[in-house]
């Protein structure tokens, strides 16, 4: 994020060299002028020290630096204090906060805050890690293995919760009768139970066995020893979720079955190795491949007995998603995703997110976990996929309680994502935000008074941090200046310490009251180096531009100095589709800012949009791309080139795209789907079939191929290479484990087969889908700006 690392170097060079009169040779001796800002803010259990990485020294990596408050002086903190200090920074506070029970080297250990002291509750050669408090703070559960164990503070015991064991029948209690001599029936299977009723009334050997039998369990049930754990079979299945309910009554925890046929796996060869040898890197699957099942259990520790939670019945769960109008009739099984439960602070009420495996419903539902029943509280479906800040695709939602019968999470049903208060004894829901904004983040305050709340509320790309009462209103501002973000609460969050950037400044540390009208303190200060810092960095000017379907595009540019415009214009791609970059903070494509710095000063003017499906701008922006990458989005930069040439005096025919990752891809579609628009580009790392990427990313957006092979058809560049005709530079890293060297070894033999001219392939044998040598970001760049000079800026005769 805010890091300015070595990596950047070779790049930095082009820049800095015309500025201050540095060499290539000088640059690569020492690689440590640039500087680093800082990252990874976290507080002491106790408020009184912020954390954070930092490396002002230009030292071989990050050290962890810490400020003692009320002091200001940043200090290096020794290396085994610091992963201490990380451990502590995760562990999980008494509902007082004055304990705090964390995990460090797979044992127990527990803080009192006052003074400081630490008790080791464990110290064993099994690892034990996720404690936190239970039965009113008279507990402290963690997990061992796949089980639950707890530490009765008071009788001090040891006590085993679950005792789950591999193999065997999974829940019997939860999937129907025990069995028998005649087989198992299946719960709820009217046949079965049918079958089984007229046994049982006509077949007197089998009713008798079968009274037998149940006498002999009820008997065996009465005389049970009650020290006996019981256990809970799991087939073949895992355990994950494992969680204690605050009376410590309930257990929830789900099963997750591995998919039957696997998927395949991808193999990446690495060709460069120390042995001399090829060696296979174990891959991803592709889009579309099996995914494993979950499932949901409460077990009751008060009745010994486990209730599988079943989805299946809850509004819309049956509902066919639009796109398959589009083909021969079918029907797709849906499977479901628990997130949870989320339990009220008294533990009498529990909520639960539940996402369908087609990412396009959520439920936030009300369990009863004595009845192992759920009742849906509220409902999102989104034809193309449900997303948006505070609900992401298993991005652990922002969800909880304001008290003991209402809970609140992030919703998008106005198209921008707002918080929400569901009321659960009069089961109505109230916005507490909403406008053409988002909500990106949310905290309930201690007291559950208020939320603190970051949002762009004043523009799609200026972020602030406010104070909003739990009733809702308007929110009080309580940062101000304009850029971008990261906060970071202390323990009591009276403090917050955030990283904030500008445009053409990168990410320094601040200190302020959590409240409005408070002022920041500056804690770091010039992280950059005097060398970085005397360069004119441009402080690009953010506007729109009108898109043929008359929305507004949000735009960066960067323009050449007065007298050194030349006619020509090249367009910069962002990458991962859902991301933001024309926003007032220090963009995480910095070498790209740097690189777009140097184009601007030989004169081409630079234009960056947040094209659609860019983040930041509500949910039907973020969708516009549904079934059809390379559609709208690519609209949105054609449309971007025109106002180039009609606004800004750009030579139609002197315009050049590059773009890494989605950009790449982009750069793909705009080559081979728009020829003449673009004289020349340059698609780094690029997705050139999406069949062959992988499923999380690619299912939300497209389905799955063999159901929705329509969208990958018109999605996927390779299809269309034979409408290239002009000039294309192709960058990829051969050890690429996120978009594989695959995927452009395939669209150069279609290249090949088309016959077509004016392209090249430049491979980069050591580096994965980010580089991370130097060497490698000089020589991707050094043939960018070629390309670009050669194509777009060619020589007077």
């Amino acid at each position: 994020m805010g890091k300015i690392v070595l990596l950047c170097l070779g790049l930095f060079t082009f820049v800095a060299a015309r500025a201050q009169e540095l060499t290539v040779q000088k640059i690569m001796r020492d690689p440590k002028w640039i500087g680093t800002s800082p990252s990874g803010v976290f507080w002491s259990p106790d408020g009184k020290q912020v954390l954070f990485d930092w490396n002002p020294d230009g030292a071989a990596s990050d050290s962890l630096f810490g400020i003692a408050l009320p002091a200001r002086v940043p200090v290096k903190i020794p290396f085994l204090q610091a992963g201490l200090l990380q451990a502590q920074s995760e562990g999980s506070y008494n509902v007082a906060r004055t304990e705090l029970v964390y995990s460090y080297e797979g044992d127990i250990f527990l803080m009192d805050i006052k003074d400081g002291r630490i008790h080791r509750l464990t110290h064993t050669a099994e690892a034990e890690f996720a404690p936190a408090f239970a039965h009113h703070d008279g507990w402290i559960v963690y997990r061992s293995g796949e089980n639950l164990f707890a530490w009765d503070r008071v009788a001090g015991e040891l006590l085993q919760l679950t005792n789950f064991a591999h193999g065997g029948e999974v829940a019997p209690a939860a999937r129907g009768p025990r069995r028998g001599t005649g087989g198992a029936a299946v719960a709820g299977d009217p046949q079965e139970q049918w079958l089984i009723r007229e046994q049982l009334e006509w077949m007197q050997v089998v009713k008798e066995r079968h009274d037998k039998r149940e006498a002999r369990d009820a008997y065996l049930k009465a005389e049970k020893n009650p020290d006996t754990l019981k256990v809970i079979n799991t087939g073949e299945k895992t355990v994950r979720g494992q969680t204690l309910s605050p009376d410590g009554r309930f257990v929830t925890y789900s099963l997750y079955e591995a998919p039957t046929p696997a998927g395949k796996a991808t193999i990446v060869p690495n060709y460069v190795t120390e042995s001399g040898f090829t060696t296979d890197i174990p891959g991803r699957t592709k889009v579309g491949e099996p995914q494993g099942r979950y499932t949901f259990f409460v077990y009751d520790r008060e009745r010994d007995t486990v209730m599988e939670v079943k989805a299946d019945s809850l509004p819309g769960f049956t509902d066919e998603p639009e796109y398959l109008k589009d083909y021969a009739p079918r029907h797709l099984h849906r499977s479901v995703i628990f997130e949870g439960p989320y339990w009220n602070e008294s533990g009498t009420q529990a909520i639960i997110d539940i996402r369908t495996q087609d990412f396009k419903d959520r439920w936030i539902v009300a369990l009863d976990p004595a009845h192992g029943t759920i009742q849906s509280l509220d409902h999102q479906r989104d034809e193309a996929w449900i997303g948006g800040p505070g609900i992401g695709w298993l991005a652990r939602a922002s969800v909880g309680w304001i008290d003991d019968h209402t809970c609140w999470y992030h919703s998008e049903a106005t198209g921008y994502s707002h918080l929400y208060a569901f009321d659960l004894h009069s089961h109505t829901a109230k916005a507490l935000t909403s406008g053409n904004y988002e909500v990106q983040r949310a905290v309930l305050s201690n007291d559950k008074k208020y939320f603190f709340i970051q949002t762009n509320e004043e523009h799609p790309g200026k972020q602030n941090w406010y104070r909003l009462a739990v009733t809702g209103g308007s929110a009080e501002k309580i940062t101000g200046m304009t850029g971008e973000y990261e906060v970071t609460l202390s323990p009591d969050q009276h403090w917050i310490a955030y990283l904030y950037s500008y445009i053409n400044k990168p990410w320094e540390l601040y200190l302020q009251e959590n409240a409005p009208g408070k002022s920041p303190v500056k804690i770091t200060c010039k992280s950059m180096s005097t060398e970085f810092s005397a360069y004119p960095w441009r402080d690009t000017r953010i506007f729109t531009i009108p898109a043929r379907d008359g929305k507004n595009i949000y735009a960066r540019i960067y323009d050449p100095a007065p007298g050194k415009k030349n006619g020509a214009a090249v367009i910069f791609v962002h990458g991962a589709g859902y991301l933001q970059n024309v926003h007032y903070g220090w963009s995480s494509y910095f070498r790209e800012y740097m690189f777009n710095n140097l184009l601007a000063d030989k004169g081409y003017t630079v234009l960056d949009i947040d094209y659609r499906a860019s983040s930041g701008y509500g949910r039907d922006w973020r969708t516009g791309i549904y079934r059809h990458m390379g559609g709208k989005d690519l609209d949105d930069e054609v449309d971007a080139a025109h106002y180039l040439v009609r606004e800004l005096g750009v030579d139609s025919t002197r315009i050049g795209m590059y773009g890494g990752s989605y950009g790449g891809f982009m750069t793909l579609m705009a080559l081979f789907t728009k020829p003449g628009v673009f004289k020349a580009g340059a698609a780094l790392r690029p997705v050139t079939d999406w069949a062959h990427y992988n499923h999380g990313y690619t299912a939300a957006i497209l389905n799955e191929p063999y159901t929705d092979s329509i969208a990958y058809r018109r999605s996927s560049p390779i299809f269309f290479a034979s409408g290239f005709q002009d000039h294309l530079l192709l960058c990829h890293g051969m050890v690429d484990e996120n978009v594989h060297f695959q995927d452009d070894v395939r669209l150069v033999q279609r290249l090949i087969e088309l016959g077509k001219d004016n392209w090249e392939l430049a491979v980069f044998p050591m580096e994965d889908h980010g580089f991370v040598e130097p060497s490698s970001w000089t020589d991707e760049y050094k043939r960018i700006l070629k390309l670009f000079d050669t194509n777009l800026c060619p020589p007077r005769p």
